[in-house]
């Protein structure tokens, strides 16, 4: 039976990330004590749920908390969320999902997840259309990194 762990050993997380970083064929940069930092230490914000069966690991959700003015609100930004490819179609990505919603509302109060994916991922553009997710067209994510930050006045 498959179980899956809140707060979960950063080790287990960081290699369940490093499935999805394979998977993805993205290159994995993140230091595992940098990830084991921010899981154990930073209140709750940042957190992880890991899907488990035996001492196999099956997936994970990353996430944080976020506020959100326009909305008034706490959400939950999934910044990650794998699930091992023998478990596709089996709901382990939508429990994952519920388990981060049910733990955000319970600790923050949050109402809603946001999360990103690959405009190239039409397997994921499926499967979180299916589960209600959508696009606000009035709305672009932009990020600020490199040069361009260091050059921030």
């Amino acid at each position: 039976m498959v179980s899956l762990t809140p707060n979960a050993d950063p080790a287990k997380v960081a290699a369940a990330l490093k499935a999805l970083s394979r998977d993805m064929d993205d290159p994995y940069l993140m230091p595992d004590g940098l990830l084991a930092q921010m899981l154990t230490q930073s209140n709750g914000t940042t957190s992880a749920i890991l899907a488990e069966e035996a001492d196999a690991i099956l997936g994970v959700a990353l996430f944080s908390v976020f506020v959100s003015t326009t909305r008034g609100q706490v959400g939950a930004f999934v910044t990650d969320l794998w699930v091992d490819r023998n478990q596709r179609g089996s709901g382990l990505g939508r429990a994952l999902l519920a388990q981060v919603r049910d733990e955000v509302a319970a600790q923050w109060g949050a109402t809603f997840l946001r999360l990103n994916y690959y405009a190239d991922n039409a397997d994921a553009a499926r499967f979180y259309s299916r589960l209600g997710f959508c696009p606000k067209p009035q709305e672009t994510w932009v990020t600020l990194e490199g040069k361009a930050l260091r050059d921030l006045a």
